[in-house]
């Protein structure tokens, strides 16, 4: 069973970063896509960005391009997000997904992603 579990989310200012983790475990996760997605109140689970295990093939959304980077620690399975010029919009509870890759644009759904993450709750103050 897949376990994923998200850490380093806080409150902070605009313009300062954050650097979210997430832990995998529970199989192997080779082919696998893993994606950071948020949710503000009131609003849709979106993607912010993927990558493949492999650390190949990322993918950003145009809010966070240029921002936000992810990357992948095979050895420790880990995952992580490192945000930057953080912005009051970036406000959402972020969560880390994983499933097998799917090429296409169909790998930025949610529905794409079997395994979730708890999340973690970003909040960015002006």
């Amino acid at each position: 069973q897949v376990l994923l579990v998200e850490s380093g989310g806080g409150l902070v200012q605009a313009g300062d970063s954050l650097r979210l983790s997430c832990a995998a475990s529970g199989r192997t996760f080779s082919n696998y896509a893993i994606g950071w997605f948020r949710q503000a109140p009131g609003k849709e689970r979106e993607i912010v960005s993927r990558i493949l295990w492999s650390g190949r093939s990322t993918y950003y959304a145009d809010s966070v391009k240029g921002r936000f980077t992810i990357s992948t620690d095979n050895a420790k399975n880990m995952v992580y997000l490192q945000m930057n010029s953080l912005k009051v919009e970036d406000t959402a509870v972020y969560y880390c997904a994983a499933g097998p890759y799917l090429s296409g644009s169909v790998s930025n759904l949610p529905g794409a992603y079997a395994s979730w993450g708890q999340g973690t709750e970003v909040t960015v103050s002006s």
